[in-house]
């Protein structure tokens, strides 16, 4: 294998042995190369300035900057840049938000054993990469109102055990206009309560604890 035609990679994920598990199995393959590793989106938008990897696998959760805003620097800049998200949530709007980002690939990290090295030649090729289980949920979803802003704020707070008075309080907002956007948000989930609420959003990815 020519250098020429080695696949170049960056990985970003904030856990040192995730990272040397990955950089072990791509190094192994002879027409792949990890040419630079990051524990942040900070480091990693510096190192793909640097090195202007072929493909870059980036986690979603991280210190200083995540990998939503990491990835949309990183597109701003290159607009041609081939990133494969990594998460270990299976929710349709993380998966949404990241290909609305620019991301061409979007892996659970249960499955980097068996899909890995396979996805990683998919998407240097121009090809695109999406979960069936996630396919599905984003096609079973696409026609629902998205939650707001406030409301995810409101849904964040309930999250954490707060109440009605408590969330107003916090947000600045009338305890009435709380009511208000839980109710919004029942019916966008198509939740029976606020507890329901929290459930569905987590598996879906619109909050994370």
């Amino acid at each position: 294998m020519t250098p020429e035609r080695i696949i170049r990679i960056l990985i970003v994920d904030d856990h040192p042995l995730m990272r040397a598990g990955i950089a072990g199995e791509i190094n192994a393959q002879r027409d792949m190369k990890v040419v630079a590793e990051a524990e942040d989106g900070e480091s990693a938008l510096v190192l793909f300035r640097l090195h202007r990897p072929d493909v870059t696998l980036l986690d979603l959760k991280m210190p200083r900057m995540n990998g939503f805003d990491c990835l949309q620097a990183i597109r701003a800049e290159f607009s041609k840049a081939r990133v494969i998200v990594l998460t270990t949530a299976i929710g349709d709007i993380q998966a949404s938000r990241a290909f609305q980002a620019g991301a061409v690939g979007f892996l659970l990290k249960d499955t980097l054993r068996s899909e890995l090295v396979n996805t990683i030649r998919l998407i240097h090729a121009g090809g695109r990469k999406i979960p069936p289980e996630i396919a599905q949920q984003m096609a079973e979803h696409s026609a629902e109102d998205v939650l707001s802003a406030r409301e995810l704020e409101v849904l964040r707070g309930v999250a954490r055990g707060r109440s009605n008075k408590m969330i107003a309080d916090e947000l600045s907002i009338s305890e009435h206009t709380v009511k208000n956007h839980l109710k919004s948000i029942l019916s966008k989930l198509n939740a029976d309560d606020r507890t329901h609420a929290v459930t569905i959003a987590l598996k879906r990815g619109y909050i994370d604890l």
